[in-house]
């Protein structure tokens, strides 16, 4: 992989070095709250209330976990996450990850581009019109810039997400009242296990992995930088949190108040939670900044993620310091999946059904995409930086309850349903 830039460690300004290292993780965790997301959220809220509210705030440390040993093995090996297991265990294993990797990012890809889809009809614009915008648009920008003007544009445009935590705000809640009911789990109920392996899936991302770790070495950081990484990294875990906590309660407000456990069949309803705190025309505006800073932000890293991940197994250049002629295959590969995904969306599908359903396959990846992670922290990392003694057996027992959580409630789900 590229390593064109670099960061320098002797800028007489500290803070010049964070504000150059900060980057891929909150990009990374503005991706992570997603359409998908927002649409599992939102359906969380309005079909149980605040009962999936603790569950967001124990997946920021997991979460944090599972991230932190991303940046380690990028920052310490300089390779990416496919390069490291077809290193370490054979290309075949490293088809394997790629393999789930290309499920998840195609499942992603679909519902970040039929969330833009849902704000496009808010206002009245076909599908197909919203899909030749956003696409033509997203090419042309990864054709034309470098990782870093990626990564600010990705930013910028994250940034609307915080719009919902505006929304959430202005509900005005009891914190005694929403603390009570977010203790009340039902368990039992294989509805509400179905959505909480949702919830999971819409967390802990096999995209994710892979996209951090590339990203880190694309721009150039080193060992010496991890400290701010991970502080980027933790940041970015709070605020993803915080934003789909934002939308869930918005819901549980409004939806989950009015008509409990009515399922949400379009964008257009979930938009409907923003209005009666905000007005029709101001809810619904910032319903759209929100969803769409959180669709176009993921739309650009799941693309880049399935293009680089390719190319880290087959050995093609994947890098966006690399110019066009010189990585056709790299940039042949996100131009095919956003047409694709484009034409596939600007079909009649169920959105809200759409975004839950791969959120939850994503909880059903999460063995092999942990597995891994797992597994290259411990032996791929030199001696002081390895997973090992107490906090490998601490991150083993994280990640095993994950996982192991996340497949329960997801067989429990389907097989109930």
């Amino acid at each position: 992989m590229a390593n064109v830039r670099r960061i320098s460690d002797t800028w007489s300004q500290p803070w010049l070095v964070a504000l150059a290292v900060i980057g891929p993780g909150l990009v990374v965790m503005l991706a992570d709250t997603d359409a998908g997301s927002v649409i599992t959220a939102a359906q969380s809220g309005a079909q149980w209330g605040y009962k999936l509210l603790l569950l967001q705030w124990v997946l920021v440390p997991i979460l944090y976990i599972v991230q932190e040993l991303t940046v380690r093995l990028g920052l310490v090996t300089g390779k990416g996450h496919g390069e490291l297991i077809a290193e370490r265990f054979g290309v075949g294993w490293a088809w394997l990850s790629v393999g789930t990797l290309a499920l998840s990012c195609l499942g992603a890809l679909l519902t970040e581009l039929s969330g833009m889809a849902g704000v496009g009809l808010l206002f009245g614009i076909p599908r197909v019109v919203t899909m030749l915008i956003l696409v033509s648009g997203l090419i042309v920008m990864v054709w034309t810039a470098s990782y870093a003007g990626v990564e600010r544009a990705a930013l910028a445009v994250g940034a609307f997400e915080f719009a919902f935590i505006l929304v959430a705000f202005r509900t005005h809640q009891n914190v005694a009242h929403l603390l009570h009911n977010s203790l009340h789990i039902p368990f039992h109920d294989p509805q509400y296990l179905y959505l909480a392996a949702a919830n999971v899936g819409a967390v802990i991302m096999p995209w994710m992995v892979f996209y951090q770790q590339s990203a880190v070495v694309d721009k150039g950081l080193r060992e010496s930088h991890l400290r701010l990484a991970r502080i980027d990294t933790a940041i970015g875990a709070v605020i993803t949190q915080l934003i789909m906590s934002a939308v869930l309660v918005a819901t549980a407000a409004t939806i989950g108040r009015t008509a409990p456990h009515a399922p949400l069949d379009t964008v257009q309803e979930i938009a409907k939670a923003m209005t009666p705190f905000l007005g029709q025309r101001t809810g619904r505006l910032l319903f759209a900044l929100g969803m769409s800073g959180a669709a176009v932000v993921a739309t650009i890293v799941v693309s880049l993620t399935a293009a680089r991940g390719v190319g880290e197994v087959m050995g093609f250049k994947h890098s966006l310091e690399h110019h066009p002629r010189e990585a056709p295959w790299f940039y042949g590969i996100y131009t095919v999946l956003l047409i694709a995904g484009g034409g596939i969306v600007a079909s009649n599908v169920n959105l809200v059904s759409l975004g839950v359903a791969m959120e939850v396959m994503n909880a059903l990846l999460l063995p092999v995409v942990l597995g891994f992670l797992y597994l290259l922290a411990r032996h791929a990392l030199p001696g002081r930086l390895r997973l090992q003694g107490r906090y490998a057996r601490f991150v083993l027992a994280v990640l095993v309850l994950t996982a192991g959580f996340g497949l329960y409630a997801a067989f429990n789900g389907i097989v109930a349903a």
